[in-house]
């Protein structure tokens, strides 16, 4: 989650549990007709035997309705969380009336429109669908969802659907002809498709279990770069004829049966120095993003006989110095404000900043940018939208402040330039969406997201910090909510995962190239075991440290964001779902031993030796108002959270989110100051400011000390615990 943070997380229910549905066929509506018809209102067009759904009129929340036909409702939103129920059905729903078809009209786009199946209205039960278009005239919006159906066992007399309508108020839809029907042939073809897709992607998911499971006889043990060559050492083992072979990072290694690039061995212990930069595809490609693997090949076939190996020594082209925390105190989201002054009153000496890539970035020469050339390729950044982290980062490094830029790739339909949208969006974006994963399917993508990687390590890590400096590399947002935050469509865990490493790698290879001490981290929400949408941020990282122990180890960090179990209520000791046992369902303030206790173990550990950097990077606790009972009540969060962490010397920082109270969070308030357009105090102090001041000087416990009555406890000792294996 970032600055700015999806709906689900905020309103009052907290609907954000989105059931694991991977082995579901179709995201709602991801299959879907929208037809328009424009000029004269086309007459509506009731078929006999059919049930329409009805709106239940009295069931809306923040929106009005009122029905202008028959089957016909016009509906305006008036909140963030726009919702309606339709009435129950009155008959069983046909086995194969699968496809739930509407016509529909609207003032403005709606990006997330999110159907929930009645009666048991839960976000395990609940579906999102593709935008609904801006239209002034009427279009058929269609979505086939069998599988859902089976799933929710839903057609039942009294059943009933909500529809939720985006997350913004003033949009007008008028919505008429609401029913299910069958699947037409093309509709069909479509499911087949996309049911043989599914197919596929489970059967890769089984190989990349079965590779990391796999003992290879041969093995590659080291790969270094230098300016201008790279090196590859190793040996192989056993009959027959081998190969070195390269994967760029647009190949898909266990799928790859044939290898263009490779180099016939004929010793089994081998040292091979071969060109660092080579033309591929009309690129100058850079060796120090491949990856190397020995294979066996007989006759026209050809199969993998190592694990593969990426860049494990990179000679940097300058000298840096590490950046060194000087206490755990820092803040989320961080950018210049009139309040920028709380750098130094609050002692902080870590920060957060946002760096949309896609938000600065040209294929052309657009007016007032920087030009960069990368792989033979030229691309630009916006001058006026570096002025603002440049600003921020020659602030932060006058403070000897510690920098991890939060990398983020919007969608193609809000980036500065729709070329750079086509390159970056991944191919199996769905409309969930609020970021993308990277495009790393096709050599054009990977060397345009290397391109926006390489500038600004190469502008923000220089020996005289002319702009500023970055230390640290937070890759994308809360990857295990991946639909929302980094969305790649709903994919079989290990291929998802599979792309994110390849997207940290880029960075480290590309980054440890201007800084020897850069540092990539790994985005996760307070999901533990338990799927926060798809994946649990536990099994993620347990899967990146088999990868990292099977394809050479690199030093990747976690920035995890332990925000209380509901996100409105800052007593987060009262958490049901933070348990201490190793496996709790998720880790917030209240369980912070866990993730503590999982970092610090040696089979965690970089290289078995070091432990990887652990930052809270995102997290803070909310005043449900400006209220005295409120205001300490968050207060109170913060000191119980800090007790806590100051003691795991597995956490080295928490980054506070939010600095200052947004009105864009659904209602949220937890930030360290009030609304800067508060009535009565703009951008004021809160109780919680003051804490976060004393936390970690002279003054802690004596600040602190009212708020253990609010916690219910005599003695700060009482909320440490140890684990439960």
């Amino acid at each position: 989650m970032t600055n700015k943070r999806n709906y689900e997380t905020f309103i009052p229910a907290f609907r954000r549990r989105i059931l694991d549905i991977a082995v579901l066929i179709f995201l709602f509506g991801i299959l879907y007709a929208c037809q328009e018809e424009e000029g004269t209102k086309p007459p509506i067009v009731i078929k006999s035997n059919t049930e329409y759904l009805k709106f239940n009129l009295a069931s809306a929340n923040q929106l009005t309705i009122s029905q202008d036909e028959k089957n016909s409702y016009s509906i305006s939103t008036t909140g963030g969380d726009p919702y309606i129920m339709t009435q129950g059905i009155s008959r069983m729903r046909h086995p194969d009336s699968v496809v739930l078809s509407f016509e529909y009209k609207s003032s403005k786009s709606i990006e997330r429109l999110q159907v929930f199946f009645g009666p048991d209205i839960a976000e395990s039960r609940s579906l999102f669908g593709p935008s609904l278009t801006a239209s002034s005239g009427w279009k058929v919006y269609s979505a086939i969802m069998p599988k859902e159906l089976d799933k929710f066992s839903w057609g039942k007399p009294g059943d009933f659907l909500r529809f939720d309508f985006g997350t913004e108020s003033g949009v007008n839809v008028g919505i008429r002809n609401i029913y299910f029907r069958k699947m037409n042939a093309q509709e069909i073809r479509a499911f087949e498709e996309e049911e043989a897709r599914i197919k596929r992607e489970e059967s890769i998911q089984r190989a990349w279990t079965e590779y990391l499971e796999a003992n290879y006889a041969s093995k590659i043990s080291e790969v270094r770069i230098d300016p201008e060559a790279v090196t590859i050492t190793g040996e192989y083992a056993g009959d027959g004829a081998f190969s070195l072979c390269e994967v760029m990072p647009a190949d898909t290694l266990v799928v790859m049966n044939s290898f263009k690039h490779k180099i016939p061995l004929d010793n089994r212990s081998f040292r091979i120095t071969l060109p660092r930069f080579v033309t591929r595809n009309g690129l100058n490609y850079d060796r120090l993003l491949s990856r190397w693997v020995i294979v066996k090949e007989s006759g026209n076939t050809a199969s993998i006989d190592s694990h593969a190996r990426y860049t494990d020594i990179i000679a940097p082209r300058q000298s840096m110095p590490p950046g060194v925390l000087k206490s755990k105190k820092g803040l989320g989201g961080f950018f210049m404000n009139s309040f920028v002054n709380d750098l130094d009153l609050l002692g902080i000496t870590s920060i957060t900043i946002n760096i949309p890539i896609t938000a600065m970035m040209y294929t052309y020469p657009a007016a007032n940018t920087i030009v960069h050339e990368y792989g033979g390729k030229k691309y630009y950044f916006s001058k006026n939208y570096l002025n603002g982290i440049d600003s921020a980062l020659k602030l932060t490094v006058s403070k000897d402040i510690v920098v991890a830029a939060i990398i983020l790739v919007q969608k193609a339909a809000e980036c500065v330039d729709p070329e750079i949208g086509r390159l970056l969006q991944h191919p199996s974006y769905t409309p969930e969406g609020i970021y993308t994963m990277p495009n790393l399917t096709t050599d054009e993508g990977v060397n345009c997201y290397a391109a926006a990687l390489d500038f600004l390590a190469s502008r923000y890590n220089r020996p005289d910090n002319a702009y500023g400096r970055i230390h640290k590399w937070i890759m994308h947002n809360e990857v295990d909510a991946g639909l929302t935050w980094t969305n790649m469509g709903r994919k079989p865990m290990m291929i998802y995962l599979e792309t994110y490493l390849r997207s940290m790698r880029i960075c480290h290879t590309i980054s440890r190239q201007y800084d020897p001490h850069s540092e990539v981290m790994g985005s996760f929400t307070h999901s533990w075991t338990e799927p926060v949408e798809l994946y649990s941020s536990k099994e993620m990282l347990t899967a990146m440290q088999q990868f990292s122990i099977r394809e050479g180890d690199f030093q990747w960090g976690v920035a995890y964001h332990p925000y209380p179990q509901d996100l409105n209520e800052p007593k987060t000791w009262n958490d049901t779902k933070a348990t201490f046992g190793i496996n709790s369902p998720l880790v917030t303030f209240k369980n912070l031993e866990v993730i503590d206790h999982w970092i610090r173990k040696t089979e965690n550990r970089y290289l078995s030796t070091h432990k990887r950097t652990l930052w809270l990077s995102e997290n803070g606790t909310n005043s449900r108002s400006y209220s005295n009972d409120d205001l300490r009540e968050q207060a109170a969060g913060f000191a119980y959270a800090w007790k806590k962490l100051s003691l795991l010397e597995g956490i080295d920082a928490i980054q506070w989110h939010n600095w200052i109270d947004n009105r864009t969070e659904f209602g949220l308030r937890i930030g360290l100051r009030r609304f800067p357009d508060d009535e009565t105090e703009p951008g004021g102090a809160k109780p919680v400011w003051y804490a976060y001041q004393a936390a970690g000087t002279e003054r802690e416990d004596e600040v602190f000390e009212p708020y253990k009555s609010i916690i219910g406890i005599q003695q700060w000792s009482e909320i440490m615990h140890n684990i439960i294996p």
